[in-house]
């Protein structure tokens, strides 16, 4: 106990956890300078060695192209400056931020930068040190805002660190990142930046490589120089205004290319290395030329050229994703704006002095792009130490700083996180969130329910089975009542266990909500009626079920910044053909075809659990293309897939059931069927399965596998026999000709006949699944026979026929059903023996597998039975997976 109060949140905790974050993180910054200078170093010697214009394309190309799959294949929140990913963290926007985050960035900035693109090394330290604060805060256990606050000094540590500005990190935390002044979070800032400063410093990390007092310089200033300051001013905020809208402009152009990071992060250091070869020497290294524009003679021309080549390559490299920063870069070219005012104003005026412009010009540019005018003031202060030259840089920063927001408004950091579909606004509190996310948002989709119709002996079993106190109960698909463990309570002491249904004992016509209820409203219901679930219905369909925990989830990931689906996901399917019925029917059947051999097979058994259910059937077919191409941008031809939609269609009319078909354009499949069954609220899919995969780590293959584990309906595969079935695919008719004739839903499937069934019973919410689907797929033989049978192991003395029995009971709940339904237990030493012995012995057609949840998921992803019974038997078989919750 003692030791757990320990590691609470406190001050002193607090401190110490500052005081390691910034040693972290000054160690960082100096790995990463020291580190890309060697390997900058290496690049410019080679250019002196073989021809430029053949190793900086190479070296730009290669390295690039190694970063960018560095940060694609390991973190690809690595990509880009760092900073927008670190304040979307400080906002609670889920964004991966950890030790792994920060150990690829470091590697891959060092990559990027020593292969030659013009970008800086003081952005990704940010994001390195927040990152190393991250893992450091998972450590303990923290609460939300202490681990904002730590993320917060490692961001400040990290920039300190990079410009042995320890003032301006905190700064910088205040005026862009965490826009708090709280007494903790102040400290702690100070604390962290306070040591990454130091100890960059003391191992030898200066900014600027550049020593003010060897070179004799003192800044002037004058009253009749402020013109020239404010025109710098001014001309650094539209200028900067400009790069600004050139970066996005260059990532919206890298996106329109479709090509991958290492293929982004390449292209740009091939460019990068072809330009710089064409220029002066000293273009080759960054720092040096900084070091130049500010230090060397009066050369207007150098200057001009320096600005133009340092604009253009640094937004051909940070559009493609390129791990570096813009800090760097803004301070080039605002050193070379500054350098050419200052030429000006010398020969107008014939004094003032070129170095004070160029520095203040540094200040300016960089408040212009990264709108914090006092960090910029405070940075350049803090490299210089020289007390003249703050009412210069104050001028400039602040000119700069109003002019860019008054031409492009807003933080750049944003707008980058605005083009990957993030919003930053103020942290919501808690009753923003409830008031601005729905049940829809929240629900739980995959609902387990109870069928109105089973006995009491049956709702006791499955809350035996289930820990859930509580039940929806459906007919015919429409929510009718709701049972909780309670009512079974009531009903024993009310004597009236020998009532035969469920809807004697449930509570109907139970309150629900619908999606577009806000979370304020659903916990006022759940307050106001002491009540802990609601159904979210729509019209009168369940689409899910929302508790108490489930808001309290949301609430602590959000709190927590913690993303449900981390790393890259895959680009929405596109829509690209669609064809709408009435809608009609209580429910929806998906149907995604495939192989038009066994399409119509497929479709007949979706027909024929329509009819019986009254449901409405959706057929899908997926169109695949490059991930390097956007589905909804990628050009497709629809005329195979509409003909066999075509088909579809014919059948349903044929068989009076609404049908709708769509064409979905996808880089996965799986996804996409995912889509499908969220957009269009499925209940049931129906999809076929070839019975084996060879693919590695798969049992049913990559994308039933995927359904599988992931579909929020019911999910049944089919594996049809082995002997062909001819008269149930059906070819078009010429146009206009009446459709060829297609049998009733009574006829027979001669090859191979559907008339024999097993059903092998284990227990469980699948087997009364598929017990309730047999009698619409038994409308599919002439003459049914079903047998119900469960194995039992050869020493148990008498197996247990309690489940046979509640099985067939339900079946003769059906009055339609006419089939012969026999339970007989087999003696085997395994399911799957059993099973298989039963089909060759006894010429089964149709094995339908209800196994336990636990049975056909896990055992699935093992590898055990329903893959093997499949596998070993000729016959068709059907695995039925129930919707279960997630």
């Amino acid at each position: 106990m003692y030791f757990r109060s320990w590691l609470q949140p406190r001050r002193g905790l607090a401190i110490a956890e500052a005081c390691v974050i910034g040693v972290l993180a000054a160690l960082s910054a100096v790995f990463l300078k020291v580190c890309s200078g060697l390997l900058g170093a290496w690049r410019v010697h080679s250019s002196h060695v073989l021809p430029a214009w053949v190793v900086l394309p190479i070296i730009g190309l290669g390295f690039g192209y190694l970063a960018g799959l560095m940060v694609q294949r390991l973190a690809p929140e690595a990509a880009g400056s760092g900073i927008p990913q670190v304040k979307a963290t400080l906002a609670n926007i889920p964004m991966k931020l950890s030790w792994r985050v920060a150990v690829i960035k470091l590697l891959s900035a060092i990559i990027a930068l020593g292969s030659g693109i013009t970008l800086g090394r003081q952005g990704p330290t940010v994001q390195v040190g927040a990152g190393l604060a991250a893992g450091m805060s998972r450590l303990v256990p923290t609460s939300p805002d202490h681990r904002r606050q730590m993320i917060a000094a490692g961001a400040g540590a990290g920039l300190a660190a990079a410009f042995n500005a320890p003032i301006a990190g905190v700064l910088f935390i205040i005026e862009e990142l965490l826009q708090d002044l709280s007494g903790l979070t102040l400290g702690t800032a100070i604390i962290a930046s306070f040591i990454g400063g130091v100890v960059s410093r003391l191992l030898g990390g200066r900014s600027l490589n550049l020593n003010i007092e060897l070179l004799s310089y003192s800044s002037r200033f004058s009253f009749p120089e402020i013109p020239f300051f404010l025109l710098l001013g001014v001309l650094a905020g539209l200028l900067g205004a400009l790069f600004n809208r050139g970066l996005i402009f260059s990532l919206q152009f890298y996106r329109s290319l479709h090509i991958s990071l290492p293929l982004r992060v390449g292209l740009a250091g091939l460019v990068s290395g072809i330009v710089v070869s064409l220029l002066p020497e000293s273009f080759r290294d960054n720092a040096g030329l900084r070091e130049y524009v500010i230090t060397g003679d009066l050369n207007p021309s150098f200057a001009a050229i320096a600005f133009v080549a340092q604009f253009t390559l640094t937004l051909v490299a940070f559009g493609s994703g390129a791990p570096g920063g813009l800090f760097a870069p803004s301070l080039i070219l605002g050193s070379a704006l500054g350098h050419l005012v200052g030429v000006l104003e010398y020969q107008i005026t014939g004094d003032g002095s070129p170095v004070t412009y160029a520095l203040a010009g540094m200040g300016g540019f960089f408040s212009a792009v990264s709108k914090v005018p006092i960090t910029a003031i405070v940075i350049i202060f803090e490299m210089t130490t020289d007390f003249n030259l703050v009412l210069p840089l104050m001028i400039v920063s602040v000119t700069a700083y109003l002019v860019a927001d008054k031409v492009v408004p807003g933080s750049l950091y944003e707008k980058l996180l605005l083009l990957n579909g993030i919003t930053l606004t103020k942290q919501m509190s808690v009753e923003g969130i409830l008031s601005q996310m729905t049940a829809k948002d929240v629900m739980q989709q995959r609902v387990e329910t109870l069928d109105a119709d089973i006995t009491l002996e049956e709702a006791k079993q499955a809350f035996a089975s289930s820990h859930h106190r509580g039940f929806p109960v459906v007919e015919d698909n429409k929510l009718v009542g709701i049972i909780t463990q309670s009512d079974l309570t009531k009903s024993l002491s009310r004597n009236l266990e020998n009532h035969p249904h469920l809807r004697e004992i449930m509570t109907a016509n139970p309150m629900t909500v619908t999606p577009i209820h806000t979370l304020s409203n659903v916990l006022y219901l759940l307050d106001r009626y002491q009540i802990s679930r609601l159904p979210v219905v729509d019209g009168q369909k369940l689409i899910g079920i929302i508790t108490r925990a489930d808001i309290i989830r949301v609430e602590a990931d959000r709190l927590n910044c913690e993303n449900p689906n981390p790393g890259p996901q895959p680009e929405p399917s596109y829509v690209v053909y669609q064809t709408r019925s009435p809608s009609t029917g209580r429910g929806r059947i998906l149907v995604p075809v495939a192989n038009p051999e066994t399409a119509a097979t497929l479709l007949k058994m979706a027909a024929a659990i329509a009819r019986d259910r009254h449901y409405e059937i959706e057929c899908v077919q997926v169109m695949l293309v490059s991930r390097h191409s956007s589905p909804s941008e990628t050009t497709v031809r629809t005329a195979k897939s509409r003909r066999l939609l075509r088909q579809a269609e014919v059948l349903a009319k044929k068989w009076r059931i609404p049908l709708h078909t769509q064409i979905r354009v996808a880089h996965d499949p799986a996804h996409a069927i995912l889509e499908t069954i969220k957009d269009r609220h499925i209940d049931l899919i129906l999809m076929g399965w070839k019975g084996s995969t060879s693919t590695p780590g798969r049992i049913f293959g990559n994308v039933v596998d995927t359904i599988i584990r992931q579909a929020t309906c019911d999910v049944v595969l089919v594996k049809l026999g082995t002997s062909p079935i001819p008269n149930l695919h059906y070819p078009l008719s010429p146009e206009g000709a009446p459709p060829s004739p297609i049998p009733s839903p009574q006829s027979p499937i001669p090859n191979p006949p559907f008339n024999r069934w097993l059903v092998p019973m284990a227990g469980g919410p699948n087997a009364r699944i598929a017990i309730k689907l047999l009698p619409a797929l038994v409308t599919l033989s002439d003459d049914p026979q079903i047998r119900l049978t469960r194995v039992f192991k050869p020493w148990e003395f008498r197996p247990d026929m309690t489940v046979l029995e509640q099985a067939i009971r339900q079946l003769m709940r059906r009055r339609q059903l006419s089939s012969t339904v026999i339970a007989a237990p087999v003696q085997a030493d395994s399911v799957v023996e059993g099973v298989i012995k039963l089909v060759e012995t006894e010429g089964y057609d149709v094995v339908v597998l209800g196994a336990s949840r636990e049975g056909l998921l896990q055992q699935a992803i093992q590898g055990n039975i329903p893959e093997a019974i499949a596998s070993g038997v000729d016959s068709t078989v059907i695995l039925v997976r129930g919707a279960i919750e997630s």
